[in-house]
């Protein structure tokens, strides 16, 4: 994950916020009833993520840090081979963000 990124995370999904510590141990998870979409775009093509390093970062961000706060359900679309993508399939990806977003109202 981007530095960046995870800054942006750790000023905003602060306790108090985000969640709040109980006495039982368990925090409370403030953000539920809120639903999560991960895109991760990269050069390897998506099945070899997927299969060889079992997308880590993408279970890390969802289980770690979306769901501790009460994010659900977190859905993660991964396109790969952009680097060497065709600007036909490249619009192709563009237009299924598109429907995915337009689904999500």
């Amino acid at each position: 994950m981007p530095a960046l990124l995870k800054g942006f995370f750790e000023q905003t999904l602060r306790p108090g916020f985000a969640f709040a510590y109980r006495p039982s141990g368990f925090p409370q998870k403030n953000l539920g009833g809120r639903s999560a979409r991960i895109v991760v775009t990269m050069g390897m093509p998506a099945f070899v993520y997927r299969w060889y390093f079992r997308a880590h970062a993408v279970k890390n961000l969802k289980r770690n840090i979306l769901g501790f706060v009460g994010y659900a359900p977190v859905r993660d679309t991964i396109i790969g081979g952009v680097a060497t993508a065709k600007p036909a399939t490249m619009a192709g990806h563009f237009e299924t963000m598109r429907a995915l977003g337009r689904a999500a109202r």
